[in-house]
Formats: structure tokens, C-alpha cells, sequence
């Protein structure tokens, strides 16, 4: 009998005419974590897709070996009844109903007349969730009164309910804390020693390396290569040669040409509550000056108040209470709405690009113009259509956005394009200071860079950029200067010449340190 408990061979998949995959061929050892890493757009998911039934058999060409047998899945359903079971990337739990039926949703626990047999449910999603590690969970909250860490665990409860010998996790752990992401990879080892067999899509190298037994590469719809721990060059350098194509000797571009002029941004004594307690201070005295051409960034742990801050600043989307001064290009601003900010020319890009930085089912043109319409795309409440095709088809070439064009939904694109796209739709309102919360979570190396190269040419403009991230080498490598944030105060400043992750963790717990001394005064 093969080693292999799965294989994929020469899977070609179409949209439109267009090859998502081409020839694409996968083996996946019995009991082996299996990572699949490549660019964003280049067919990972689509790939699982075909895999679980997601794309029905006759869509696609190519064959499916799934323990010895070949598979014609035509939905989720038979891939399921077959023990392959996928976890994607937006979690598919009813938010109203409790931890116990979202466990067992679409796998209820019923009597012998096919009524539900509560007790029997309670009972079986306290042994499941005893098994990802959540065994003093309450399974009648709730699940949307949880953290996004344990949503994911309690999906990968769901599939062990289900009997799962196939687990497939799409970007499993891209919204969550480093604690959160080392937990779920630990549990994945934990599932491997029980002979369940897991394949991972990630962008996260660190993660590939730590967790997974071999890895296959995807370029351009294309299968790359297959590299074995133990065996071939694991090292994120290796495996990032093969994603993009090319040596990648620096993630980071040069700024060149940047000539840091006057202070643009200003704040000053930035106090903020928390918006369902009054009582509660989130932020305190927050004092911040950024110049033209400048990159600051602004670190901490996660839950210091950095996207608070952010929040705040751009019209007062989050808190109460709200009391310091904004000054924009040396004058007072009052940013009471989010017209306000951008009418003075102050632009925020969310941390959370599918809830606040995009419409889904609208197209790139709409997505990446709506912003900037009322100013400089229409005239007296009328739409000037040209204008926005135009700039549109401008921002697609000039920050690459793979797309067939700017008519495509922007819910079909990959992660890394739809930020591209929110990216763009900030561009637009032609900002003197952008803040950038996270703009890199979710996306490949590739598009990473990408990225950067649209932070320094906005510095190169003389613009003023804040970047928060929860990567410190992307904020090293990015940033001119960086504030270090924790538990709502500025714990620090750290100049380019100064600022090492060591220094930075320094910050946070010379400043805790102090809060403890105070608190006991």
C-alpha cells in the first residue's frame, strides 16, 4: 500500500478562461503535516477547494487519489463522509448559536426518531473541546462571545466531531496573537501524534518551519517544487526563493531620495475612554509628532491601545470622552466624524480590510473611488464615471493589483490584492498623513514588498506615515522611528539607529515595571 494517504494529479482548474491551476500535482504522506506556501492569486486555496468538493467533480480536470481510491467529490458533504474536512480561512460558526451547536452544527447528535438529543450534544462538545485544549470552556455561551483564538480551536473541534483523518486549515492562524498561533500549531503536533494528517496553508514561514514535515511550493497556478524536512534547504530563505522566483536578499526596499521636512502631525495630551464605560481610560496623554517624509511606527503588544489610538484620531471611530488637539500641517483640526478626517486630509487603512476597508461584492473601481468621490470624482452630486475608470485603471497598474480588471468583485480577489485595493482607495483622497494598521497581515512576501514600496514612495512624496504593526522586523525594517505603546501610554520613542526588538520588549517592561510601582504607592 503507498505511503501516501493523498494524491493530487494534474489538477487544471479555469475561471473565466483563465488557469487558476495548471498541472498542478500534490502527495501528502500518511500522519505528516503538510504545508502549501506560495504567493497570494497563486491557487493554494483553489487547490483545497477541488480537494474538498468546494469545486465539484467535472469542473476541474485532473484526478484525485484519496487512500488508494479515486474521489469524484461533488461537495462538502462527500469529501466529509470520506474524513477530509477544511477550515477556511473566514470561520464558518453561526456567531448566536452556543459552542455546543456550532460544534455539531450540519452533524447534529440526534435520538432514534431524528430529534436532537441535547444532553448527548453538551455532553460530546465538552469531550471535543477537551481535545483542542478548551476543556474548561462553557459550551452554552454564546460563540461569538469568544476571541477569535478559540473560534478557531472550536472549528477544529467541529472536525473532529465529524471523524477527521484529512484536516486541510486555510491561513489558520492569520488573525491571531503570537500566544493564540503557537497554541493552535501546538494542538496541530498534538493531532499528528494521533495519526490525524493536516495540510496548512500559510504565509508565515516561521510557522512552516516550526510545525510541518514538508512543504510544497505554488507559483502562477503551477506546482514548484516539494521540499522535505530533515532532507532539502528548509529555511525561509529557500522557501521564499521558490514563492516569488528570486533571491530575496532584502524584505525590505531602500528609501531613497526622502527628505524628512517640517512636522505635519501633531498630538498632543490625546486622552480616550473606553465607548461601553466611561469610567474606564483606554488611552492617556498620548503625545505624537510625525514630519513630512517621515515613516513612524507605532509598536506594542497586542491590546496596548495602538489601533485604539488610531481609531480614535480618524473621526472618533472608536471611544468617549474623547479630550487632546490634532494639528495637520500646523494647524488645529477638529475630526469629530470621518468626513472631518478626511476633508483634512487625514486617511486610516483598518487592521480588518474585509469589516471596515472594503464592500465585498463590489467591484475594484467602486471599492478603490468611493472614498475619494465626493472631492475629486464628482460634481455637483454628480458622478463623473471617466474620471473614476481612469484613476482606477491608473491605481490597478501603478500598485499591481492582479485582476482581469477593474470590474472584478473584490471579494474574488486574494487576500494580498484586496489590500492592494484599500490601499489604492486611501491613495486616492490624497492625504497629507496615513495611518497603516496592520498593512500586511494575511499576505504574502511578494505583496509584502509591494507594500513597503508604496510606504516609501508616500514618504518620497512627503507625506507623513504610521505604520502599527505587530511584527517587529517589519517595523525595524520599515520605520524611521518608532513609538513603543503599552497599556495605553507611550512607553517610549526609539530612533532608527536605536530601535532592535530587544529594545523595543524593553520599553514595554521597564514601563510596566513602573505602572506595578505606582499601583502600589
Amino acid at each position: 500500500m503507498s505511503d501516501y494517504i493523498l494524491e493530487m494529479n494534474h489538477i487544471t482548474k479555469e475561471f473565466s478562461g483563465v488557469k487558476a491551476l495548471d498541472d498542478v500535482n500534490l502527495k501528502v504522506k500518511k500522519g505528516e503535516i503538510h504545508a502549501i506556501c506560495g504567493e497570494n492569486g497563486a491557487g493554494k486555496s483553489t487547490l483545497m477547494n477541488v480537494l474538498s468538493g468546494v469545486y465539484p467533480f467535472g469542473t476541474y480536470e485532473g484526478d484525485i487519489l484519496y487512500k488508494g481510491e479515486h474521489c469524484k467529490f461533488h461537495n462538502l458533504r462527500d469529501s466529509e463522509a470520506k474524513g477530509i474536512v477544511i477550515i477556511h480561512q473566514e470561520l464558518a460558526l453561526s456567531p448566536l448559536l452556543s459552542v455546543a451547536e456550532n460544534v455539531f452544527i450540519g452533524n447534529e447528535q440526534t435520538s432514534m426518531k431524528g430529534v436532537i438529543d441535547w444532553t448527548a450534544t453538551r455532553r460530546r462538545a465538552v469531550e471535543m473541546l477537551a481535545k483542542v485544549g478548551l476543556e474548561h470552556e462553557d459550551v452554552n455561551v454564546p460563540v461569538n462571545s469568544l476571541g477569535v483564538g478559540k473560534q478557531q480551536l472550536i472549528e477544529i473541534a467541529k472536525a473532529l466531531a465529524k471523524k477527521v483523518e484529512l484536516l486541510i486549515l486555510d491561513e489558520p492562524t492569520a488573525a491571531l496573537n503570537d500566544e493564540e498561533s503557537r497554541k493552535l500549531l501546538d494542538i496541530m503536533l498534538q493531532l499528528k501524534e494521533h495519526g490525524i494528517t493536516c495540510i496548512i496553508i500559510s504565509h508565515k514561514l516561521n510557522e512552516i518551519e516550526y510545525v510541518s514535515d514538508s512543504v510544497t511550493i505554488i507559483r502562477d497556478g503551477h506546482t514548484i517544487e516539494t521540499l522535505v524536512k530533515g532532507v532539502d534547504d528548509y529555511s525561509e530563505d529557500r522557501v521564499i526563493k521558490a514563492m516569488v522566483g528570486r533571491e530575496m536578499t532584502n524584505r525590505y526596499p531602500v528609501r531613497e531620495g526622502v527628505t524628512v521636512g517640517d512636522v505635519i502631525f501633531e498630538v498632543n495630551n490625546w486622552n480616550v475612554f473606553h465607548p461601553d464605560d466611561e469610567h474606564r481610560q483606554i488611552l492617556k496623554d498620548i503625545n505624537i509628532r510625525v514630519r513630512s517624509g517621515e515613516v513612524v511606527g507605532l509598536a506594542g503588544l497586542m491590546g496596548a491601545g495602538r489601533t485604539e489610538f488610531a481609531m480614535s484620531l480618524f473621526g472618533r471611530s472608536y471611544g468617549q470622552k474623547i479630550s487632546g488637539t490634532v494639528k495637520i500641517n500646523g494647524k488645529e483640526v477638529k475630526l469629530k466624524t470621518v468626513k472631518d478626517a478626511i476633508n483634512a486630509k487625514l486617511a486610516y487603512i483598518s487592521e480588518d480590510r474585509k469589516t471596515y476597508g472594503l464592500n465585498l461584492i463590489g467591484d475594484i473601481k467602486e471599492n478603490m473611488t468611493i472614498a475619494a468621490r465626493p472631492k475629486y470624482f464628482s460634481k455637483n452630486g454628480v458622478i463623473n464615471a471617466n474620471d473614476e475608470i481612469v484613476a482606477a485603471q491608473e491605481y490597478k497598474k501603478r500598485i499591481n493589483v492582479k485582476a482581469n480588471s477593474i470590474n472584478q468583485v473584490v471579494g474574488a480577489l486574494s487576500g494580498g490584492n484586496q489590500q492592494k485595493v484599500v490601499v489604492a482607495k486611501w491613495m486616492m483622497t490624497q492625504p497629507d498623513v496615513l495611518i497603516m494598521d496592520e498593512p500586511t497581515r494575511g499576505i504574502d512576501v511578494g505583496a509584502k514588498y509591494e507594500i513597503y514600496c508604496v510606504i516609501n514612495e508616500l514618504a518620497k512624496s512627503g507625506k507623513a506615515v504610521i505604520v502599527i504593526s505587530s511584527e517587529l522586523p517589519e517595523i525595524i525594517g520599515t520605520c524611521d522611528r518608532v513609538y513603543v505603546i503599552n497599556e495605553g501610554e507611550i512607553a517610549g520613542e526609539l530612533t532608527k539607529e536605536e530601535v532592535t526588538q530587544e529594545k523595543i520588549m524593553q520599553c514595554i517592561m521597564a514601563h510596566q515595571r513602573k505602572g506595578d510601582e505606582d499601583g502600589n504607592e
